[in-house]
């Protein structure tokens, strides 16, 4: 077995400072390797397996660095080693968020973003259940500069940011994060275990054969979908010419309104293709430059050209449409833009309070409005299942952590949860048990462990309701009472109604940078949270709310009154309340609720206008007094 070292440990790596690093790998049997770095040199030998270990005694920000490994027959030198502080960025899509999602609202961070003393690595996404792994498949690390800075995460980017301004050393990034996932993926098999309904599904998913069988069934399906709509599109098989040349002329098409749901535009539960097409006067300053168009987002998937052209696919609901317009292919006077949406279950739409426009730097033209559309066809039922290995338990844990628990880190950051929300009852336990488990397997029962609670989303409702979201934002919330070094970055003011991921991602790493400040590098006296609630007290028909991380005093955001409280007698009928602040205390009350025993906040999936912050400028996360949700 030649000298071989984890993908970790590679070119432009950044080490922890202040704690013993390991520096590991494999050789030959019993073969003794030697490390040398910074002047000393580390002696191991490998065991029988050819594994081999040295740790490295802490050492002080600094580098570039080099280090030597040399065994009997080989010698690697790592190259452009730095030496601060390392963060592990995981969770589902809102930490994957890329800052090329986002650049479009950050365009000034193109020109503040040269900073090679950040780095991250970007774990490749694997799951595996017979057990942990040992390495990962690959990843480098990559320092940030205008050509990287866009596969950053975006909040791994804004939080890194704000760290390196703040404390001037090197930050190193781990990105071990994928979309869609539920906390039981990255949960180890010593854990999960206590959180399963069908443990004997742990032991079917170690079969290879098993997965490969479901998954060739599947795919088999899922291509016959789409090859049936594609054999029957009408809008691709038309002659003279299909529904999406330039020169196409639509007859007996349909006037709809975009945006808009499939049902408002009169299309029923349509499943399988529906065609839209709209004509533009593109005006002198536009024609023959390059140009961008954005359509939203839309359900489920789309294939857009103008012109006759194709710019740009997605395939499934969330990305937003941004597309560049190649130069030249834009002209003064009539173009075309043609849409194929593929609608998997019937419930298409184009999402509603998004941006719709087709523009230059100088000009730009709104797309809302009158489109005409067409169905291309019918599919007979909706697009098969398809089972997300990724989302199974232990699987991202084994295959993108495990491999991890060698390296020396400063903490971990965490945005995870919104799949979770279709079972949020016992969510606080699942997140205590992982900070649990990851300290212990990362050998450090300290190690700080900062989240971020669920953002506002969907539609806003007019009265008190019950909410899965607010459900698991209170379980999020009660992981703070029952672990020491943790902190939650509220995000209820940060997010968009119409979109799983939010745009903002600066406010909320910033938010995380904060806690970072306070729980990993020892600034007690930050206020570093907003308002958190603490306790209750009734007074007549009157409950009087007690809350921690004041700060400078409790404000109502924008002023007037505060809103957002609920308040309900045994019964739990809740009912808007009245709310003052009064001494940093906020007394609800309601004149129909002579006997009141409960108190909620924020309590919905999108609490719009919820305005009780501190002075500090932080939102008070959403709370119940009830002791069960």
């Amino acid at each position: 077995m030649p000298l071989r070292l984890p993908f970790l440990l590679s070119d432009g790596m950044v080490l922890q400072r202040d704690k013993k690093v390991k520096v590991w790998g494999w050789a030959e049997p019993r073969e003794t390797v030697t490390v040398n770095f910074l002047g000393k040199s580390y002696i191991a030998a490998a065991d029988d397996n050819g594994k081999w270990e040295v740790t490295l005694q802490p050492m002080q920000a600094g580098g570039p660095y080099s280090m030597e490994i040399k065994s009997q027959n080989s010698v690697i030198t790592i190259k452009d080693i730095l030496i601060g502080d390392v963060w592990v960025c995981s969770g589902q899509s809102n930490m994957v968020v890329p800052m090329e999602r986002v650049i479009d609202i950050y365009k000034e961070e193109l020109d503040d973003c040269d900073i090679p003393l950040i780095r991250q690595f970007t774990v490749p996404d694997r799951y595996h259940f017979k057990g942990p792994k040992e390495d990962l498949d690959g990843g480098v690390w990559e320092p940030l500069n205008k050509e990287t800075v866009l596969k950053f995460s975006a909040v791994g980017y804004f939080f890194a940011k704000a760290l390196y301004k703040k404390y001037n050393v090197p930050i190193g990034l781990i990105k071990a994060c994928v979309g869609g996932t539920p906390i039981e993926a990255w949960m180890s098999k010593d854990i999960v275990y206590n959180f399963l309904e069908n443990p004997e599904e742990l032991e079917k998913l170690k079969d290879d054969g098993y997965i490969e069988s479901v998954k060739k069934e599947e795919e088999t399906k899922i291509k016959a979908w789409f090859d049936y709509l594609d054999a029957f599109d009408i809008g691709l098989k038309n002659q003279p010419l299909p529904f999406f040349e330039e020169n196409y002329s639509p007859s007996d098409w349909k006037t709809v309104t975009i945006p808009g749901s499939w049902k408002e535009m009169g299309l029923d539960s349509t499943i399988g293709v529906v065609w839209f097409r709209k004509e533009i006067d593109i005006p002198s300053c536009m024609a023959g430059k390059p140009a961008k168009l954005y359509l939203g987002t839309i359900v489920d998937s789309d294939f857009t050209y103008v012109n006759g052209k194709l710019i740009g696919s997605t395939s499934y609901r969330y990305p937003p449409r941004k597309y560049n317009i190649p130069s030249g292919l834009l002209k003064e006077g009539k173009n075309t833009i043609v849409v194929r949406v593929i609608s998997n279950d019937g419930n298409g739409e184009f999402v509603k309070g998004k941006e719709y426009k087709i523009f230059t730097e100088e000009c730009k033209l709104d797309l809302k409005g009158k489109w005409l559309c067409k169905v291309g066809v019918h599919a007979k039922e909706p697009l098969p299942p398809q089972t997300f290995w990724q989302y199974k338990p232990t699987g991202l844990y084994n295959g993108m952590i495990a491999p991890l628990l060698n390296y020396s880190i400063k903490g971990i950051i965490w945005y995870q949860g919104e799949s979770n929300t279709d079972r949020p009852e016992g969510y606080c336990k699942k997140l205590c048990s992982l900070v649990e488990d990851w300290r212990k397997k990362w050998g450090d029962s300290n190690l700080p462990f900062l989240y971020v609670q669920l953002a506002n989303f969907m539609e806003a409702k007019p009265q008190p309701c019950e909410s899965n979201w607010a459900k698991l934002r209170e379980e999020q919330r009660r992981a703070l009472l029952s672990l020491d070094n943790v902190g939650m970055a509220v995000a209820i003011d940060l997010g968009e109604w119409n979109d799983l991921h939010p745009s903002n991602k600066k406010d909320v790493a910033q938010r995380l940078a904060l806690l970072a400040q306070k729980v990993a590098y020892g600034e007690k006296d930050l206020v570093a949270s907003g308002p958190l609630y603490k306790s209750m007290k009734i007074e007549g028909n009157k409950i009087i709310l007690e809350f921690s991380d004041v700060g400078s005093g409790l404000v109502a955001k924008g002023g007037g009154m505060l809103k957002h409280f609920a308040i309900a007698g045994k019964d739990k009928k809740f009912v808007w309340a009245n709310a003052v602040i009064e001494d940093d205390k906020v007394v609800v009350w309601h004149e129909s609720i002579q006997n009141p025993v409960y108190v909620r906040y924020a309590w919905a999936d999108n609490p719009e206008g919820a305005n009780l912050y501190n002075k500090e400028g932080l939102p008070a996360s959403p709370f119940t007094t009830e002791d069960e949700i």
